[in-house]
């Protein structure tokens, strides 16, 4: 790769061939501000933020958009750049909502630290406010244009990362704002619900839809039993939420923490990763020896059941019906748990914390629905779980590590922990999957093609004999190669993982949220392989690691299920899915 010579602040810096002067920048440890700057998604140069003054040049120049030169002269922080970049942020700020203190992104918000970094202290530019739009019909997403900034990571992580393209530019000029198509809701179009939009928006104008005050309600309420599970890749972005460094394993203090919040039964959700592994399995082994529709989809993502459902509907045949893993937890709390304690279902309230946004709108759908009672009855992201354990006056760094309740759906392996990255659905189905065919305890249960951070991952695993094909997907665009072919009947694949966000649930819609500048620069980089690596550390240091071992599992099959695909698993551990229109805006 051809190299040029430039100077940065009167230091002399290499930078490849066709990086901007921002990309040379942050390679040498100079911090360039930005605000519509998304590292692979979006530079545009629209919000004017990143400024930087070239010498003899006629004007300033956005560095996210500049190529380097050979012999270039570039000045950051002259006087002139300085007062170009507060110029941009307050006029941004003349038409931004200021209710800072209550807003859901006060003190993690990039414009207030653009204002505090530059010196913002004042209403330069007063005036009138474009008219906003505020929309929360949607089961998860919250849409504030009072908030908006028009920097586009919104629109373009939907179209580039999620390949739908749902949010773009409403109107022109002074009326300009950022919506679904004709300014409709969430609800009206075909929206995932995956939320990667709200963990990109730099300010508040994006936000999940919040569930604390219904938690809240049940716990103060002497007639319910309240029980709580937390998600694998919860415990990897809860710490963040308290200033821990990314990555943070914190399943210890977050037991702890939500049982001192009053929560009756504090179980993890891994236990209902083991289950699903039994039941999707199953489902797959039978497909396989009975000439079943295959390749067999993987269906714990809602953000991906949500897209199959309005893209490819014809490809629904191919989902595997078992629930996702807290929907499972929540049929089998309310129908065995409920029995061996002697608790009248309609007592129990079961809350989910989840690093998905989507899973709020997985909670309502009908089909999730067994008998005459919810599955779950609220989700609470990472975020809002951070924000119940501050609301409750919790001493987090005072925390002393607890376990989870273990009394009947308390035991959990590591194949159930991984399920929280990008191909641990795979690696856990196909640990079991081969000790089952095998007949055999797995000696080596690592199966490393499932892992990193790939779009798109493929490998070929011997198991019983046979050698199967296998596919894992996170991200719609990276989805959607697979999806053509299975479509085309050319796909070669036996089972293929698919999940909505990029990286897997590590990195959902409802996890905590990063500043791009700490996504991409020094301080945080390899954010996701990070909260990833966390997950992959608890499975090894796992005594159990396959999950049609986990001992209490087993005996819920004993007990009450029969075996994995019996009449009562199937009533309560699985689900249908049905096509869905694409729009509904007129």
């Amino acid at each position: 790769m051809a190299t040029v010579n430039l100077k940065i602040n009167g230091k002399d810096v290499q930078a490849e061939a066709g990086q901007t002067i921002l990309e040379a920048a942050r390679a040498n440890g100079i911090h360039i501000p930005t605000l519509c700057y998304l590292k692979d998604i979006t530079k545009s140069g629209a919000c004017r933020v990143c400024l930087v003054e070239v010498k003899n040049g006629r004007a300033l120049l956005s560095a996210c958009t500049t190529p380097v030169a050979e012999g270039m002269e570039v000045f950051t922080n002259s006087e002139r750049a300085l007062k170009g970049r507060k110029n941009s942020v307050e006029l941004i700020m003349s038409n931004h909502n200021k209710n800072c203190l209550s807003c859901k992104r006060n003190q993690n918000c990039e414009l207030q630290t653009l204002c505090e970094e530059l010196g913002v202290r004042e209403n330069k530019f007063e005036g009138e406010h474009t008219k906003p739009t505020f929309e929360d019909a949607s089961p998860g997403i919250v849409r504030d244009t009072s908030k908006c900034v028009l920097c586009g990571r919104c629109i373009d992580t939907c179209k580039k990362v999620q390949g739908l393209g749902i949010l773009g530019l409403q109107n022109r000029g002074f009326n300009t704002k950022v919506g679904p198509v004709l300014d409709k809701g969430f609800n009206d179009v075909n929206c995932m619900q995956c939320g990667q939009c709200v963990i990109n928006c730099p300010v508040g104008a994006l936000t999940e839809k919040e569930d604390i005050h219904f938690v809240i309600d049940a716990l103060n309420d002497p007639n319910k039993t309240v029980i709580v599970q937390t998600a694998p890749a919860v415990r990897a972005s809860l710490g963040e939420e308290f200033g821990m460094p990314i990555g943070t394993n914190v399943t210890g203090k977050m037991a702890a923490a939500l049982r001192a919040c009053g929560f009756d039964r504090v179980y993890d959700t891994n236990f209902g990763a083991d289950l699903t592994i039994m039941e999707e399995g199953t489902e797959l082994l039978k497909r396989i020896s009975d000439g079943g529709t295959l390749p067999m989809f993987t269906s714990c993502s809602p953000g991906w059941i949500k897209f199959i459902e309005y893209q490819y509907p014809e490809l629904l045949p191919h989902l595997s019906s078992a629930k996702s893993p807290h929907m499972m937890f929540g049929a089998i709390v309310k129908s065995y748990w409920a029995e061996k304690n002697g608790i009248d279902p309609k007592d129990i309230y079961v809350v989910s914390v989840m690093p998905c946004i989507a899973k709020k709108s997985e909670i309502i759908r009908p089909e999730c629905k067994t008998g005459e009672y919810v599955d779950v009855d609220a989700v609470l992201t990472t975020r809002e779980c951070g924000r119940l354990i501050k609301m409750f006056g919790i001493d987090w760094e005072e925390l002393a590590d607890e376990g989870f309740d273990q009394d009947l759906m308390g035991e959990y392996t590591g194949a159930g922990v991984i399920f929280g990255a990008t191909g641990g659905v795979m690696e856990a189905a196909l640990r079991t999957v081969k000790q089952k065919l095998d007949g055999k305890t797995l000696e080596e249960v690592d199966f490393m093609a499932c892992r990193g951070m790939d779009g798109v991952k493929e490998a070929e695993v011997e198991v019983g004999g046979k050698t199967l094909k296998i596919a894992i997907a996170s991200s719609m665009t990276a989805a959607k190669p697979l999806l053509e072919a299975v479509k085309a009947g050319e796909s070669p694949y036996v089972f293929i993982e698919i999940m909505g966000c990029p990286g897997g649930c590590i990195n959902g819609g409802g996890q905590s949220i990063i500043p791009a500048s700490k996504k991409n620069g020094k301080m945080g980089y390899g954010y996701k392989e990070l909260r990833m690596k966390a997950l992959y550390d608890e499975d090894i240091s796992m005594p159990l690691r396959v999950s049609c071992d986990n001992s209490q599992v087993q005996q819920l099959y004993k007990d009450f299920l029969g075996e994995p695909g019996s009449e009562k698993a199937e009533e309560l551990l699985h689900t249908s899915y049905s096509p869905k229109d694409k729009f509904n805006v007129f």
